[in-house]
């Protein structure tokens, strides 16, 4: 069974994330902040992070940039409400708030297969 972390401050957003990828099959936790969302990516084996860039502590451009940095491969799709960035290595998938939560479904079970 596949781990995935959700690293998302809007915690309705959070709860509806992550009662539909539990009754998909997927383990979840939930990270509130930046802070919180590093630190579990290091104690615990995470096969995918669902990361929002707008977290408070630290934002979730630092988190993707320090995981990749201590060189954490593991998939990361963005879901967020600014814009899509310019193309970067970094992110495995970009998706806009609001988004439908069978598109970020397909997403994850595709990296995850």
């Amino acid at each position: 069974m596949n781990k995935i972390l959700i690293a998302e401050d809007e915690s309705r957003i959070a709860a509806f994330v992550e009662k539909g990828l539990r009754r998909n099959g997927f383990q979840t936790a939930i990270a509130k902040n930046g802070k919180q969302a590093l630190l579990m990516m290091h104690n615990y084996n995470f096969d995918l992070l669902i990361l929002d860039l707008g977290l408070p502590i630290i934002d979730g451009w630092t988190v993707l940039k320090k995981l990749r940095a201590q060189g954490n491969q593991i998939p990361i799709i963005v879901v967020s409400a600014y814009e899509s960035p310019e193309q970067t290595d970094d992110i495995t998938n970009y998706i806009t708030k609001p988004f439908r939560f069978q598109n970020l479904l397909e997403q994850i079970k595709f990296y995850l297969q």
